[in-house]
């Protein structure tokens, strides 16, 4: 006798079916056989991590941009340490070589592939201008960027001139140098807010006065004397420096007083201050 308080057991058809052997379903049938991914002998392990990364993200394999390469030069360690850091932290900004000055600058961007030179002005040796004068004619495709601290009419013109396509001030590095790097690879030129009426004006207003002289006025041997007395080298350390003689450092003396229409050695830095060749 059964108890009615438990349920009953399947009834005895129930118990037929399940004593017969399992028979499986039909596949379904696809529109195209299942083909997994298959390597081939030109796949290498980027090509392969690709196509994994895209399967699981669910994006395309395409690989991701290449980031901008930037040479660095300043001749403050400490500065370059924060500038930097400014890039660095950009996922499309990497600091591939740094220089303490320009001539330091000339040689890095030789033995590194950059696409773009973060110059500052004042640097001994060569100066951020003269540098940027030399990387344009040896790498015509580097973008030049300066980074000063001077806010100084003068010098942002003598950068354009030296082929800089863009200036930006040290004081406000942090907000304007990683969109100035930007602008620079799409060929836009990039200066610092508030500063191009006023200073587009007062070019303008030397010109019409005359005060503007002809570009390349100065053979770059020339340039480099003419620092260096501006420095306040004797004619004995400048021929050290630059190994020439010292009648050769006088001969350059000489024909740079007769081609700037000046008296003396004070003119001359004068001079070299307006041409951005020393810090006033």
């Amino acid at each position: 006798m059964s108890d009615p308080s438990l349920p009953e057991g399947p009834a005895p058809s129930e118990r037929s079916a399940r004593n017969k052997p399992y028979e499986p379903y039909e596949p379904y049938e696809r529109s195209a056989p299942y083909e997994p991914y298959q390597r081939s002998a030109h796949d290498g392990p980027s090509a392969y991590a690709g196509y994994a990364a895209s399967a699981v993200s669910g994006a395309s394999p395409a690989s991701a941009p290449a980031k901008i390469r930037i040479l660095l030069a300043d001749d403050h360690a400490l500065v370059r340490r924060g500038v930097r850091l400014i890039l660095d932290r950009e996922p499309d900004l990497e600091v591939v070589a740094e220089a303490g000055d320009g001539a330091e600058a000339i040689d890095m961007a030789r033995a590194h592939e950059a696409d773009l030179a973060v110059l500052d002005i004042a640097m001994p040796r060569l100066t951020g201008l003269q540098a940027a004068r030399e990387l344009t004619a040896l790498k015509p495709g580097l973008r030049i960027l300066m980074l000063t601290m001077h806010d100084n009419e003068q010098y942002l013109f003598q950068a354009l001139k030296s082929g800089a396509c863009g200036y930006v001030l040290k004081s406000v590095a942090d907000r304007d140098l990683v969109a100035a790097c930007r602008a620079a690879m799409r060929d836009e030129p990039f200066l610092y807010p508030g500063a191009v009426t006023a200073l587009i004006r007062n070019y303008l207003d030397r010109v019409r006065h005359g005060e503007e002289t002809s570009d390349h006025i100065l053979t770059p041997r020339e340039e480099e004397v003419l620092k260096l007395v501006a420095e306040g080298h004797s004619s004995k350390e400048i021929a050290e420096i630059l190994f020439i003689s010292i009648k050769t450092v006088q001969r350059h003396r000489a024909n740079l007083l007769q081609k700037l229409g000046l008296r003396d050695r004070l003119e001359l830095t004068r001079y070299a201050i307006r041409a951005g060749l020393i810090e006033p």
